[in-house]
């Protein structure tokens, strides 16, 4: 067991060379980022035209499939398996292929590969791929990857502190937890925009900027990607696991997925429960998507002019301090007095201060101070405010299958995000940085009229 348990961790550094050898294959020796790789044409097994490294040095199985055909046409080349064979299979194994760790497969209903380890995988892929001449191509692939394991995660945990927790730990938690995920937002754009920044300016006094930049957001991604190794070590080996987290029996697992829909949609005030869910971030989901073109763009087009840099400290640092307070705050306040006392000031606490901006748009300031307490302002109340809503999710989902429903209410959540997030680019183009954060005041009063219909107790 010792051995097993020990090479799971070896797992991601082999994900990690899956997911590179399939954006660029080919030897390393000789190879030159900004030129490209030698590439050839291949027809896959659903017909569609495939280009590929003209010489494939490392293979990865995708599957039980894949790997019975690549082991007797190309088991040398193997990086690893998809999944462990027998006993009485291992003696009909050639001896270098023994010691190959297991990772998991990708797809299917025994698809076992841990996801933090893929989204490390697929930041790498994004790190190694950027520097090369089809870099788009390539960082599309490893980003959808990323954001589809780190959707799969999300569920998982988000149900891990549910199982794990009371209803009173729970309440001061979801305080801790908004905080941590606003963090990785800010550090997404402030801390490791501020560190791309300067990057930049490093590579910039030696090489042209065509080379530098890329290299800068390259080197970026690494250091991510480290960090995801890090923690999925951590909690692979070390956080403990509740002690009813244990698997469903379910004899026909396509009537258990639409019984758990069934079962959600008959819960009692879910008409008031979905619009609340959808409406209270309506403000916030077009605001998030402008406010770093804001602060970055020129005034003569209306916005504040600050360098990427100044972006990044004012996100990764002011920005970050604002909205752990007030992640933290929030969380011991409601499990103090409870989510029925709170949500009229919480809801407050997510729209008003967006004013802020209505002030910056109107008066372009050009004290960086001054700047940064308007988005500090903005961040406490956010994360002051976002606890009711993770909350009343998580009060709204108790029950029977209440991780199943918690990740419904996640997705629906998801859509009120995004939804309105898709036209705040269009809406700001037409009526300019001014009157869109005047717009967005007026989006703040759906949320009020939500929160009038949902039932606490």
């Amino acid at each position: 067991m010792k051995r097993t348990s020990g090479k799971r961790w070896i797992s991601l550094v082999l994900a990690l060379c899956l997911c590179l050898l399939v954006g660029c294959g080919g030897k390393q020796t000789g190879y030159d980022p900004l030129k490209g790789v030698e590439t050839r044409m291949i027809t896959d097994s659903a017909g569609r035209q495939v280009e590929i490294p003209a010489e494939i040095t490392r293979i990865a199985p995708s599957g039980s499939t894949a790997q019975m055909i690549l082991m007797p046409v190309a088991y040398d080349l193997l990086v690893g398996l998809s999944s462990s064979p027998s006993t009485a299979q291992m003696s009909y194994f050639p001896e270098e292929m023994r010691d190959l760790p297991t990772f998991g497969q990708f797809y299917g209903s025994k698809a076992n590969l841990n996801m933090e380890s893929l989204i490390a995988a697929a930041i790498a892929g994004v790190a190694f791929t950027l520097p090369s001449a089809h870099f788009l191509v390539f960082t599309l692939m490893f980003l959808w990857m990323m954001a589809f394991s780190s959707a799969t995660h999300d569920i998982a945990a988000d149900g891990f502190y549910m199982l794990g927790l009371d209803t009173k730990k729970q309440a001061f938690f979801v305080g801790i937890r908004n905080t941590a995920y606003r963090l990785a937002m800010l550090t997404g754009q402030g801390l490791i925009v501020m560190l791309a920044g300067w990057l930049e300016k490093t590579y910039s006094s030696t090489l042209p900027e065509e080379i530098a930049v890329p290299r800068a957001w390259s080197v970026t991604f690494y250091l991510l990607a480290v960090i995801f190794v890090l923690l999925f070590l951590y909690h692979q080996f070390i956080l403990p696991k509740p002690e009813n987290d244990i698997p469903m029996k379910n004899g026909n697992p396509l009537n258990a997925f639409f019984q758990t829909f069934i079962t959600f949609f008959q819960k009692k005030g879910i008409i008031a429960a979905l619009a609340f869910i959808l409406l209270f971030r309506f403000a916030e989901s077009q605001l998030v998507k402008i406010a770093s073109p804001f602060l970055l763009d020129n005034p003569e087009i209306g916005g504040l002019g600050l360098s990427t840099m100044q972006v990044g400290t004012i996100y990764g640092v002011v920005g970050l301090i604002a909205l752990t307070i007030g992640g933290i705050l929030g969380g011991i306040l409601m499990a103090k007095n409870g989510l029925k006392h709170w949500i009229w000031w919480m809801t407050a606490a997510m729209n008003l201060p967006n004013l802020v901006y209505v002030y910056l748009a109107f008066t372009h300031p050009s004290n960086i101070w001054l700047i940064s307490s308007a988005v500090a302002i903005e961040q406490f109340g956010y994360g002051f405010g976002f606890t009711a809503l993770t909350y009343f999710m998580m009060l709204f989902s108790k029950g029977p299958q209440q991780t199943a429903h918690y990740a419904i209410c996640t997705g629906f959540m998801a859509l009120g995000m995004m939804l309105p997030g898709m036209i705040s680019g269009y809406i700001q183009e037409l009526i300019g940085y001014q009157y869109f954060f005047l717009w967005i005041m007026l989006c703040t009063i759906p949320s009020f009229i939500a929160v009038k219909y949902i039932k606490l107790t």
